[in-house]
């Protein structure tokens, strides 16, 4: 069966190997987010670091490879930098299976997973291994121990390693995902997803840092509306900012780039009038 015949069947005839894996990881390491922008976020590094894999699934300058190219860039695409390969791996896995007619269930796995990784990679790479063993480095730093910066440097060698074996684990568990087990993906999605809420809920409470700084006078009392919130539900004013933010993005014609601008506007008016500030 020749290329394109494969290609018509729906199959790309191409196995993916473990070199396309590591230069995957090369890419990923040193350019992800070197595309970043407020409109699509990460969508063209996506894009980057698995094109030269697509040309070989598709071949060069194919119909099939511009239609490819054209999906992974469609969505909006924003995911933990520490995880986006466990996307990549199941990714690379259904179109080395399916070819083209597998573009619609990526999509639908980049939009479910990236949500929740973002949350659960952020939290545990991003904000909890920093603070440990950066304390623990500078700690011994300031002691004189220079003990503390091969600590430091050994747990972002771990990390790193840990982000390339995880394509590999991705796409070899992908592969059973789209040729035995493609029930499990749906409920991979949804646990991924169950424990990225709870992840983001978390976020919320303690990064998310606005209080109520008005007090008004009534009837000769000082009320402190930030007690009140606070009796009613711990964390509340923050967790309504995230859902103003939410809401915005649910409007026609919103963006991020105008949800941010939006909220800096309002948090300078209502900080210069006194009403709040930073908690």
């Amino acid at each position: 069966m020749s290329s394109n015949e494969k290609l018509a069947n729906g199959t790309t005839g191409y196995k993916i190997t473990k070199d396309d894996l590591a230069q995957i990881n090369r890419r990923n390491l040193f350019g992800f987010q070197d595309g970043w922008n407020y409109e699509r976020m990460q969508h063209s590094g996506y894009l980057w670091i698995i094109l030269p894999t697509l040309r070989k699934l598709y071949g060069d300058g194919t119909p099939e490879l511009k239609e490819a190219c054209r999906a992974q860039c469609a969505p909006f695409f924003n995911t933990s930098n520490f995880l986006n390969t466990i996307i990549t791996g199941i990714d690379l896995a259904i179109e080395e299976e399916e070819g083209i007619e597998g573009l619609e269930a990526v999509a639908g796995l980049k939009t479910g997973l990236m949500g929740p990784l973002a949350s659960i990679g952020d939290s545990i790479f991003g904000s909890l291994l920093p603070t440990i063993f950066g304390a623990l480095a500078a700690n011994m730093a300031m002691n004189g121990n220079p003990l503390g910066i091969f600590i430091w440097v050994a747990v972002n060698i771990l990390v790193d390693w840990f982000r390339c074996k995880q394509t590999h684990m991705a796409y070899e568990q992908g592969m059973k995902l789209v040729t035995t087990m493609s029930d499990r993906l749906n409920a991979l999605t949804d646990a991924a997803s169950v424990m990225g809420i709870f992840m983001v809920g978390a976020l919320v409470a303690t990064n998310v840092g606005i209080v109520i700084a008005a007090k008004p006078v009534i009837g000769g009392v000082t009320v402190d509306l930030q007690n009140i919130c606070n009796m009613i539900c711990p964390k509340l004013v923050p967790a309504a900012l995230v859902g103003f933010v939410y809401w915005l993005l649910g409007k026609k014609g919103m963006t991020s780039t105008k949800a941010i601008f939006i909220v800096l506007v309002l948090s300078i008016a209502l900080g210069a009038f006194g009403i709040i500030c930073k908690g």
